[in-house]
C-alpha cells in the first residue's frame, strides 16, 4: 500500500511538474546531471528493463529496491531542507527589507541636509561674488577715473604748451606735440558737456587755426613776391628761370617739412603754371594787337620747353583733381620741336622711296603738363595762322617767279621727267608747320593751317603745273592733266619737241609726287588732331587737292 501511495504521488507529482522545453533546457544547462532519472523524457519501464535486463538479474531486486528507497529519503531529505530553508529565506527576507528601508530613510534624510547645505553654499557663493564684483566694478572705476585724470592733465599742459609753442615759433617741436594733444582729446569726446572739457577743446582749435594762419604768414614772407607777376611775352623765360630758382631754394630750406607723399614741389609747380596761365590770358588779351609772330612763337617754344622740364622733374600725380597717380618711372621728354626724330627732308626722302608701308612709330607717352601753361596761347594762334597764310602766298609767287626765270627742265633721257624742286620745298615748308602747329594745338588752329594749305596748294597746281603746260593747236583751250591722261581713238597724236616732252613728264611727276605726298599728309594728319575733329571735312579730304 505504501508503495502504490508514492507511485500514485509520483504520478500526480509529474503531472504538476510539467515544464516547458525552454525551461527544461534552461535547467539542464544550469544543472547537468547524466541520471536517468532527471531525464525529461524518463520512462519508468525502460529504466526497469535496463536494470533488470534479464531473469537472472531478478535476483537482486532487494538489493535495487533498497537503493531506490535509500535514494527516495535522501531526497525527501533534501527536499525538506529546502522547504525550510525557504521559510527561513522569506523571514530574512522581510527583515532584510525593513532593514533597506530604515536605511533609505536615513539616505534621504541626509541627502536633504546635504541640499540644504548646498543651498546655503550657494547663497554664501552669491553673496561672495556680488562682494567681488562690487570691488571689480570699483577697481575699473578708480582706474578710468585715474586715467581720465592723467589725460586731462596731459591735456592741459599740451594746450599750455602748444599755445607757447605757438607763439615762439617752434614748428618742429609743435608738429610731434599737436598730433598727441589731438589722440589725447579723443578720450575726451565723451566728456564735452563738461564746461571745462569744452573749453579745452576750442583752445586746441584755436591754435590749429592761428598756427595754419601763421604757418602760411611765414611761408608768404618766405618766398619773395619779386617777379611773381607776370610781365610782356619778350620777358617769359625769366618767369620760368625764377620759378625754377625758387624750386630749389624751396627744396633746401624747406623740402623737409613736409612729408614726401605731399608732393608740396610739385604742387607748387603746379600751381605755379595755373597762375602763370591765368595771367598771360589775361595780358595777351589786354595787348592782342601788340602779338607778333615771331614774338608768339618765342613765347610758346619757352612754355613748352618749361613743360617738358616739368615732365621729367614730376610724375604729375597730383593733376588729377587732387588724387595722387603714381607712376612707375618719369615720362621720357616731349620737347614739342623734338618729338618727331626725323626732319622734314627725311621724311620726304622716305616718301619717295615708298617707305609709306613700314610700320609707325608708336606714339610717345603723353607729357601730363602738356598745356598747363601753353593752353592760353591757343586763342591767339590766328596770329601765327595769318603769317604762314601770308609766307605761303609770298612762296608760290617765289616759286612762279622762279620757273619763269629758270624756265623748262633741261632734257636729260638718263632722269627721265624729275620732281620740280619747288614742289619738294613747299611740302617741306608745311611739314615744318604742321609739325610746329601740332604743338602749339591739335584742335581748330591746325584744321585752319590745313585749309590754308589745300588753297595754295590748289594755286600751285594752277599756276606751276597746269599753267606751264605746252600749248597745242589742236586743243583751243590748251592741254591739262587729264587730257594728257587720256587716249582718245582717231585723234592724231600731238607733235611735241624734246624741251616740251621733257616738261611735261615733270610736269606729270611732280602731280604723282604731290598726290602720293598728299594721301601720306593725310594719315598724318588723321593721327595729330584731336579726336572729335577726325571726321571734320577738312580731314577727310586731307590737304590734298585734284589735280
Amino acid at each position: 500500500m505504501m508503495e502504490e501511495e508514492e507511485l500514485e504521488f509520483v504520478e500526480e507529482l509529474e503531472a504538476v511538474l510539467q515544464l516547458t522545453p525552454d525551461v527544461q533546457l534552461a535547467i539542464e544547462q544550469v544543472f547537468p546531471s547524466q541520471d536517468p532519472l532527471d531525464r525529461a523524457d524518463f520512462n519508468a519501464v525502460e529504466y526497469i528493463n535496463t536494470l533488470f535486463p534479464t531473469e537472472q538479474s531478478l535476483s537482486n531486486i532487494d538489493e535495487v529496491v533498497n537503493k531506490i528507497r535509500l535514494k527516495i529519503r535522501r531526497l525527501d531529505d533534501n527536499i525538506r531542507t529546502v522547504v525550510r530553508g525557504q521559510t527561513n529565506v522569506g523571514q530574512d527576507g522581510r527583515q532584510a527589507l525593513e532593514e533597506a528601508q530604515k536605511a533609505i530613510q536615513q539616505l534621504f534624510g541626509k541627502i536633504k541636509d546635504i541640499k540644504d547645505k548646498a543651498e546655503k553654499s550657494e547663497q554664501m557663493v552669491k553673496e561672495i561674488t556680488r562682494d567681488i564684483k562690487q570691488l571689480d566694478h570699483a577697481k575699473r572705476h578708480l582706474t578710468t577715473s585715474i586715467t581720465t585724470l592723467n589725460h586731462l592733465h596731459m591735456l592741459a599742459g599740451g594746450v599750455d604748451s602748444l599755445e607757447a609753442m605757438t607763439r615762439r615759433r617752434q614748428y618742429g617741436e609743435v608738429a610731434n606735440l599737436l598730433q598727441g594733444v589731438m589722440n589725447v582729446l579723443e578720450h575726451f569726446h565723451k566728456y564735452m558737456g563738461i564746461p571745462q572739457i569744452r573749453q579745452l577743446s576750442e583752445r586746441v582749435k584755436a591754435a590749429q587755426t592761428e598756427l595754419g594762419q601763421q604757418i602760411l604768414a611765414d611761408f608768404e614772407e618766405a618766398f619773395p613776391s619779386q617777379g611773381s607777376k607776370v610781365a610782356w611775352l619778350d620777358k617769359i623765360d625769366r618767369r620760368y628761370a625764377w620759378i625754377k630758382r625758387q624750386l630749389v631754394d624751396y627744396e633746401e630750406k624747406f623740402g623737409r617739412m613736409f612729408p614726401r607723399e605731399w608732393y608740396m614741389t610739385e604742387r607748387i609747380a603746379v600751381e605755379f603754371c595755373h597762375v602763370t596761365r591765368t595771367e598771360l590770358a589775361k595780358i595777351m588779351r589786354t595787348r592782342a594787337k601788340e602779338i607778333e609772330v615771331k614774338l608768339l612763337l618765342f613765347a610758346i617754344q619757352r612754355t613748352t620747353n618749361f613743360e617738358g622740364f616739368l615732365a621729367k622733374r614730376f610724375s604729375g600725380c597730383t593733376l588729377t583733381d587732387g588724387a595722387l597717380k603714381k607712376l612707375e618711372s618719369p615720362p621720357p621728354s616731349t620737347n614739342p620741336f623734338l618729338e618727331d626724330e626725323s626732319t622734314p627732308e627725311m621724311e620726304e626722302l622716305a616718301m619717295e622711296k615708298g617707305d609709306s608701308d613700314q610700320p609707325k612709330k608708336p606714339k610717345a607717352p603723353d607729357n601730363p603738363f602738356h598745356g598747363i601753361v601753353s593752353k592760353c596761347f591757343e586763342p591767339h594762334l590766328y596770329v601765327y595762322i595769318e603769317s604762314q597764310d601770308k609766307n605761303l602766298g609770298e612762296l608760290i609767287d617765289r616759286f612762279v617767279a622762279d620757273f619763269k626765270a629758270q624756265g623748262p627742265p633741261k632734257p636729260n633721257t638718263d632722269e627721265g621727267g624729275a620732281v620740280l624742286p619747288s614742289c619738294a620745298d613747299l611740302f617741306v615748308y608745311y611739314k615744318k608747320c604742321m609739325v610746329q602747329c601740332s604743338q602749339l594745338s591739335t584742335g581748330e588752329p591746325m584744321i585752319a593751317l590745313t585749309t590754308i594749305f589745300q588753297k595754295y596748294l590748289r594755286e600751285y597746281a594752277w599756276k606751276i603745273l597746269s599753267g606751264n603746260l605746252p600749248k597745242t593747236t589742236s586743243s583751243s583751250g590748251g592741254l591739262t592733266i587729264s587730257s594728257l591722261l587720256k587716249e582718245k581713238e582717231g585723234s592724231e597724236a600731238a607733235k611735241f619737241t624734246l624741251e616740251e616732252l621733257c616738261l611735261i613728264c615733270s610736269i606729270l611727276s611732280t602731280a604723282e609726287y604731290c598726290l602720293a605726298t598728299t594721301q601720306q599728309l593725310e594719315e598724318k594728319l588723321k593721327e595729330k588732331v584731336d579726336c572729335h575733329l577726325e571726321q571734320h571735312p577738312v580731314v577727310g579730304s586731307g590737304p590734298g587737292c585734284r589735280l
